[in-house]
């Protein structure tokens, strides 16, 4: 496996280009089995979870052709006719948010067959709330082998359903599935992030009736079929901040371009608390910190958005690893999302965890040490926190990195990072 090392020393100055986000580009690719029409995404990004998904759509019969070059990708997608409605476990397991197929391939066909998703290393994830959601729709589901047998033989039909607590992806596959369901269907209780507001957009786009769009009540008129629409994939809000910790981490002055600063104002507020100088520009947000001036620890608490995401969580650990005093970092959403911690502390942080919190007493300095990641967050995390731990550091299994960060030795290198991939020719991931 591809490993990454790190050599310290260099602040961070330039600027870095945001992709589109993963999160959203993954449920609008499922959206394009909703019509016989082409729907073709700009911005998209190119990372290991959207080829998974482009290998699952393909085989479903949909038609996947990329074009463009790294500063303008977009991605045609096709569907003039499903031939399959049956997805394997051999690629739902590569990825949760293949999972979310099965409401478009149920409200197109009637039909779906669908494996569950694998386990996830960050926590149960399960997708109850998905099928009850399904169900409310009128789809007869049996879980049979480890797959999902679902069938919708005189349609979707337009339900009025309640989600006991706030999810993201029960939200999203809900109105995937509702916008060709017969009648009115609400949601209420449902997730606002903004990439649900950009796949309801994008659907609206196509001729769906959506409305409610970025509060927790969406009701949705279904529509007989929908249309074709080109979209832009909203600016990753997660790389966003990510790129925004390393410039605090390491000093220097980094400007974001292409990216939406009122996405991430959460973490912004809690950068500027510890001393970060965190401006917006014309084309996105200008993140600035003298190295010699030490941070301040400050505390967190992750939330639903629009509070302090919890994909930001570990790098803010990262950066808080380095600041003075004692910070407090509180996990609400997943459990189990402290594993990098005990990564960090072989760079020389001081966290102890206890439950869903983690105390991180800052220390002078990190040193370099072999590391390995262990999801996509926490990997990132290791990238920061090795940007000023003294010597070098190794961090192994980073194809974590790769489902969710295009081009990042690429993207760091140019504002001066000392990072290179080290290729592990003799295996596969």
């Amino acid at each position: 496996m591809d490993s990454i090392a790190i050599r310290s020393g260099n602040t961070l100055n330039g600027s870095i280009p945001i992709s589109g986000a993963k999160n959203s580009a993954l449920k609008l690719m499922a959206a394009s089995i909703l019509t016989d029409q082409p729907l073709r995404l700009t911005n998209m990004p190119r990372l290991a979870d959207t080829r998974f998904l482009g290998q699952l759509l393909r085989q479903l019969g949909v038609e996947v052709t990329e074009t463009g070059d790294a500063d303008a990708q977009q991605t045609l997608f096709h569907a003039p006719e499903i031939t399959s409605t049956f997805a394997p476990y051999d690629l739902v397991r590569q990825m949760r948010a293949s999972f979310n197929v099965l409401g478009p391939l149920l409200a197109r066909t009637g039909e779906a067959r669908v494996s569950l998703p694998g386990g996830c290393t960050i926590g149960a994830r399960p997708v109850d709330l998905h099928l009850m959601a399904l169900k409310a729709l009128g789809a007869e589901i049996e879980l049979e082998e480890g797959y999902v047998e679902a069938r919708a033989p005189g349609g979707l039909k337009g339900a009025e359903i309640t989600f006991p607590f706030v999810s993201v992806g029960a939200t999203e596959h809900a109105l995937l599935a509702a916008v060709l369901a017969e009648g009115t269907t609400v949601l209420n209780n449902a997730a606002r992030e903004p990439e649900i507001g950009d796949l309801a957009r994008c659907l609206m786009a196509m001729g769906a009736k959506v409305e409610g769009i970025d509060t927790h009540t969406l009701t949705i008129t279904g529509v007989a079929s929908l249309g074709g629409a080109e979209w832009p994939v909203i600016a990753d809000r997660i790389e966003m901040g990510t790129y925004a910790v390393a410039a605090a981490m390491t000093g220097g002055d980094v400007t974001l371009t292409g990216s939406r600063p009122e996405l991430i104002t959460a973490l912004t507020a809690k950068m500027r608390a510890c001393g970060v100088d965190v401006t917006e520009t014309d084309d996105g947000v200008r993140v600035q910190r003298d190295p010699a001036v030490r941070l301040r620890a400050v505390d967190v608490t992750t939330e639903v958005y629009p509070g302090f995401a919890t994909d930001l969580q570990a790098q803010f650990m990262a950066l808080m690893t380095t600041a003075e005093g004692e910070s407090r970092i509180h996990e609400n959403i997943f459990e189990n999302r402290f594993m990098h911690a005990p990564e960090l502390m072989r760079l020389g942080a001081e966290i102890a965890v206890h439950g869903g919190e983690a105390v991180v007493t800052g220390v002078e300095r990190l040193r370099g040490a072999p590391v390995m990641a262990t999801d996509l967050r926490a990997s990132v995390s290791l990238v920061i926190a090795g940007l000023v731990a003294e010597d070098e550091t190794t961090i192994g299994r980073v194809y974590h990195l790769d489902r969710g960060f295009e081009r990042l030795e690429e993207k760091l290198g140019r504002c001066g990072a000392d990072i290179r991939r080290i290729k592990d020719e003799g295996h596969e991931h």
